[in-house]
């Protein structure tokens, strides 16, 4: 049985949240996705690339792919070898590949040739979870229905203490509960670029970096 979050440990929370998002805003006044992208779905099949990727590897390999297939009808006549090798450097390619073309046919097919704009048509697709549909509702079409959890926000909300959680659906659930929805897209891009910037996974003067010593976490 989940245990329920108490009221005090609530508005602890918040007020952590309030912080970091000062100092956020403070480091990253214009908030914005780091992928590049020129429709929804090139947005769509770059976040799909980015799993296990960077961003900046997945931005290299969309300069050329996206020149390569610029349309959809592109993708549905792809060969699926040819594109896995189009896409090899980010990683996990066989898979991703598999799964891209496997979701413009969808496209084509039931969603008459335009990505989805609601989460549960983007769940539909296949490899797509809720952190892709997150990023591609805000990002795409500007609709926020959640944070989007990659492995920053994953983990620096547990290193700063706004969740205790590890799936990545229930730290979404803990994060909405604490963060005004206006400012859910904008947390979302900025603690992405502050992992990048200021505190990546790899051990590093912690106690020095400018939110751990705005909230005193070390």
């Amino acid at each position: 049985m989940k245990k329920e979050i108490s009221e005090s440990e609530i508005k602890k929370r918040k007020k952590r949240a309030r912080i970091i998002m000062s100092e956020l805003a403070r480091l990253f006044p214009v908030s914005k996705i780091a992928l590049n992208f020129s429709n929804t779905l090139e947005l769509l099949i770059a976040v799909v690339l980015s799993a296990q990727c960077t961003d900046k590897k997945v931005n290299e390999v969309t300069e050329k792919l996206f020149k390569k297939y610029p349309t959809l009808d592109d993708y549905l006549k792809a060969d699926l070898e040819e594109f896995e090798q189009d896409i090899r450097s980010t990683g996990f390619y066989r898979n991703k590949a598999k799964n891209i073309l496997a979701t413009t046919r969808i496209i084509n097919n039931k969603f008459k040739g335009e990505v989805p704009n609601s989460m549960e048509k983007l769940i539909e697709l296949p490899g797509v979870a809720r952190k892709t549909a997150n990023i591609v509702l805000g990002d795409g079409f500007g609709k926020i229905e959640g944070v989007a959890v990659d492995t920053h926000v994953r983990r620096l909300s547990i290193l700063h203490g706004l969740t205790t959680q590890k799936n990545p659906d229930k730290i979404e659930q803990d994060l909405i509960k604490i963060i005004p929805q206006k400012e859910w897209l904008n947390f979302n891009h900025r603690i992405i670029e502050y992992g990048r910037k200021f505190c990546p996974a790899k051990k590093h003067d912690h106690e020095n970096c400018p939110i751990a010593k705005k909230i005193n976490i070390q």
